[in-house]
């Protein structure tokens, strides 16, 4: 029965608050942002959220774990060619991609039939992704330092190696009769896989009157994985596997002493990390739509991925987040001087291990900062305290209203009714003249 009282659901409900919020703000940046940006610095917003994805995946391993993977686009690579494979040749077998159609994006309605094929697609690259994962963490987690970082750089050149083995893509004509076999075996070789989907874009999304969809809804697909991997980053941080991780970061023996699984704790990051760079692998191969090629997806993308956690903080979620925008934006901004972007980049890296070794953030998060903690938070309560959390349980039931209402004054919400209230003073002290009369 205590499952289902009003503050159970209610705390059900809070719970979800920051997903549907983080889904908002996607929209938001879908339907308002994206078109006054223009295709440019939309495209730019694009690969902002790619790059998130990809830096805050790496911090689970790197950041929470403490241990030192450079393989990280490999997996981003095994997660976009699978997605890759499901979407094109998927379309074709399904009659959904027209014979010559290479990079055209398989319409019906927002979340119609293609969409969910691309978001099918995310998952099914994030679940292959993952299962790399497994594999190289079972027996190459039991190394440390230097050498887990050789191993992991391994698996990356490997998966390109293998990648380029294969054939190119089959036309349409071909491949609505080939076996998943032949398909997995035709994903572009050396030239890179031709012709997947463009579901990733920065055009605007549209419905015309006659219920078409034209444009893509690119923006909204990534930031909401974007603020689904944050809240996941969060949660885990926060959570006993996170202080698990944690514990395995600052002294591995100790963490083992105290009962802690080491092993399995590091695999579990391992695989959580690969699962979502499968999903950015994902996004970025229907991103660059017309070819996704292996040799994007090298050692140096790695190198620029660890960049980001590095120079943001490993450990921290918001640092991390700052440091994959910025370095998304420089290369734009300095645009004409891109031969020098290694060598600024290997510039700020030693700067920032002279000045701050642990990152911009190092372990804490923006509202742990001094001036957030100081001007920001304040502020922050006073608006929500005295003027938007009352307006929204206005708007609420009155059961759960009330429940919220009790729960921040520090009551029990099932236990309030039924408690005996105290007599007040005045009570008391009238009672008392009573009894000497």
């Amino acid at each position: 029965v205590a499952a289902f009282r009003p503050n159970a659901i209610s705390s059900a409900l809070r719970s979800l608050y920051p997903v549907v919020i983080g889904l908002v703000i996607a929209l938001l940046l879908q339907a308002m942002i994206a078109p006054k940006l223009g295709s440019l610095y939309a495209k730019l917003l694009l690969d902002i959220g790619i790059a998130i994805v990809l830096a805050a995946s790496l911090n689970i391993v790197n950041g929470f774990a403490g241990q030192f993977s450079l393989g990280h686009a490999g997996f981003m690579m095994v997660g976009g060619y699978a997605a890759a494979l499901v979407t094109y040749y998927g379309s074709i077998k399904l009659g959904w991609l027209a014979p010559g159609a290479y990079g055209v994006e398989v319409h019906g309605g927002f979340l119609g039939g293609g969409d969910a094929m691309f978001l099918f697609a995310c998952v099914f690259g994030g679940v292959v992704a993952a299962l790399a994962g497994l594999l190289v963490g079972l027996p190459s987690l039991r190394l440390r330092g230097d050498y887990l970082a050789i191993v992991t750089l391994g698996f990356g050149e490997i998966v390109r190696v293998l990648v380029q083995q294969t054939s190119e893509v089959l036309p349409p004509a071909q491949a609505a009769d080939a076996s998943w076999w032949d398909a997995v075996m035709h994903i572009g070789g050396p030239l890179g896989f031709t012709g997947t989907p463009n579901y990733v874009s920065a055009e605007p999304w549209l419905l015309t009157p006659a219920g078409e969809q034209t444009g893509h809804a690119g923006i909204f697909f990534t930031f909401a994985i974007v603020a689904i991997l944050l809240i996941a980053c969060y949660r885990l941080k926060s959570s006993a596997q996170g202080r698990a991780l944690l514990a395995v970061r600052e002294n591995e023996i100790a963490a083992e002493a105290v009962g802690v699984n080491t092993s399995r704790v590091k695999v579990v990051a391992f695989v959580m990390a690969a699962f979502f760079a499968g999903i950015g692998g994902a996004l970025f191969a229907h991103e660059e739509s017309v070819t996704f090629s292996a040799k994007e997806l090298g050692f140096q993308k790695s190198i620029d991925i660890v960049i980001m956690v590095v120079l943001g903080g490993m450990g921290s979620i918001t640092g991390v987040v700052l440091a994959a925008a910025i370095l998304t934006l420089l290369p734009e901004l300095f645009r004409d001087f891109a031969e020098y972007r290694m060598p600024v980049y290997a510039l700020a890296l030693i700067i920032v291990m002279i000045v701050r070794p642990q990152g911009l953030f190092g372990i804490k998060e923006l509202w742990d900062l001094p001036f957030w903690q100081r001007y920001v938070i304040p502020v922050w309560r006073k608006v929500a305290g005295g003027w938007l959390i009352p307006r929204a349980e206005a708007r609420l039931p009155a059961a759960i209203a009330k429940d919220l209402s009790s729960e921040r004054a520090g009551a029990d919400p099932a236990t309030a009714e039924d408690s005996p209230k105290p007599s007040s003073s005045s009570d008391e002290d009238a009672k008392a003249k009573g009894d000497d009369t």
